[in-house]
């Protein structure tokens, strides 16, 4: 037993184990249970593989067996879907009912046919195997479980209308994404094992010449996608980049944009496709298509105009940012350099106005610690070293030329990739989101400056 293979503990598990369900198999799978890893397995581990009571005393007892016993035989051998004798299943099959015993693969009955018992435990294991092992996407593709309203569409037997086409592609599309990881853009290989899976199982998709399968790809994503995507990748590496065709394809595939990313397509993949977004320009355009707002424009005058207010505040009056401020304003002399100083405290300070954390709006010379969008500030008074970046899920997006563009990043990152304000920073979004907006400006705000003005 210590030499089995993975598959061999699973293999020994159906054999073993009566109606020990999938989920269970699937965990042995993933964690890597080898016959040396099964003997070492102890109760917790156990309850934490197997969820039915009755199953872990069962497996407990039998490792303990294999403990005692030398020379324990191997269990059959089962096809795993590379194998030359793995072919596409159905996926309604059923764990067998009665206890099995272990039959070899080639064991025939005495009329010459293959015992029944046999030929259910492969097929259950094959297909077990094959849904632990096609998230790597295998040569075999099994198709999902169809939700209610497709199966009955498929129970009619007939090529679906358009609408009903769309039902089935667009459910097909979310199981590949699930399947790559992520990605929403198959290869043409993963394409067509899944059209040869879907016309397999159900031939009358195409049998009146309307070429369903030949849409499936072109109706998801639109034939000419792959183009856009494969040109900005490419283009994104180029020094000099043309950046009319940029905001021609930007424009073009906004939609496609916009439902990946409520979709909850995860940030870096997102970034892959479009890596035009970390660019500040692109992702300032980005939001004036979504909202009509020169966001970038609209966060410059907002620091500006509440610069004086916010640095005269109590609230502020004895932070560090406040007083290495102070000090930097009395070794300058130039207009706009102290107007780029105020700026950058007055973006530094605004969760201090409002009692929040401002770690989560900015790291200031320090390692950037949280996932959300967060900015990095380093030597935020040093008119010749400062640097600003934007970070997101802690890896650097951006880099930025000044305070106003680095705050309108940020917002404008939250807009766009569709992020929730985190809980403890949320007053101080809301109160510059309701700015750009032309909103009124929040009473927080107003209340804690009429505050100030009477101390």
């Amino acid at each position: 037993m210590e030499s089995w293979s993975v598959d061999q503990v699973c293999n020994w598990l159906l054999q073993m184990v009566q109606s020990i369900c999938n989920d269970s198999l699937i965990l042995l799978l993933e964690e890597e249970v080898s016959g040396a890893a099964l003997l070492a397995l102890n109760d917790r581990m156990v309850q934490q593989l197997v969820k039915k009571i009755g199953h872990q005393a069962v497996l407990m007892d039998l490792i303990k067996k294999g403990k005692q016993t030398e020379g324990l035989a191997l269990p059959c051998e089962m096809p795993t879907p590379e194998s030359p004798g793995a072919t596409s299943g159905n996926l309604d099959i059923h764990l067998p009912t009665e206890q099995m015993n272990c039959f070899s693969p080639t064991e025939n009955d005495k009329d010459g046919s293959v015992d029944e018992r046999v030929l259910k435990q492969k097929k259950h294991l094959k297909h077990i195997l094959a849904r632990y092992k096609a998230v790597q996407w295998t040569n075999s593709y099994f198709l999902p479980e169809f939700p209610y309203d497709v199966k009955c569409i498929l129970a009619e037997r007939k090529c679906p209308d358009h609408s009903k086409r769309i039902r089935i592609i667009e459910f097909l599309q979310a199981d590949m994404t699930k399947y790559l990881e992520g990605s929403l853009y198959p290869t043409t290989q993963q394409y067509n094992d899944v059209v040869n899976a879907l016309l397999q199982a159900y031939p009358f998709l195409d049998e009146d010449g309307s070429g369903f399968a030949q849409n499936i790809y072109s109706e998801d994503l639109g034939n000419g996608m792959n183009t856009h995507i494969n040109w900005f990748q490419e283009e994104y590496m180029k020094t000099a980049r043309n950046w009319v065709e940029v905001d021609n394809r930007m424009t073009k595939t906004l939609d496609l944009r916009r439902k990946i990313i409520n979709n909850r397509m995860p940030l870096k993949e997102v970034l892959r496709l479009f890596p035009f977004l970390r660019c500040p320009n692109q992702l300032f355009r980005e939001f004036q298509l979504l909202t009509h707002k020169d966001i970038y424009k609209k966060t410059a005058e907002i620091l500006e105009a509440y610069s004086e207010s916010i640095l005269t505040s109590y609230l502020v009056k004895d932070n560090p940012v406040s007083i290495v401020l102070q000090k930097s304003l009395k070794q300058h002399m130039e207009d706009d350099v102290l107007k780029d100083l105020k700026m950058t405290a007055t973006c530094l300070l605004l969760p201090d106005v409002f009692g929040e954390d401002s770690f989560l709006l900015a790291a200031v010379n320090e390692e950037v610690k949280v996932s959300t969008p967060v900015l990095e500030v380093k030597y935020p008074f040093n008119v010749n070293m400062c640097e600003f970046s934007l970070y997101m899920e802690k890896e650097k997006v951006a880099q930025l030329d000044d305070c106003a563009m680095a705050l309108a990043a940020l917002l404008a990152a939250y807009h766009v990739f569709g992020i929730s304000f985190p809980q403890r920073l949320h007053n101080t979004l809301d109160f510059l989101e309701s700015l750009i907006f032309d909103m009124k400006c929040p009473q927080l705000l107003a209340a804690k400056s009429k505050k100030s003005g009477k101390m």
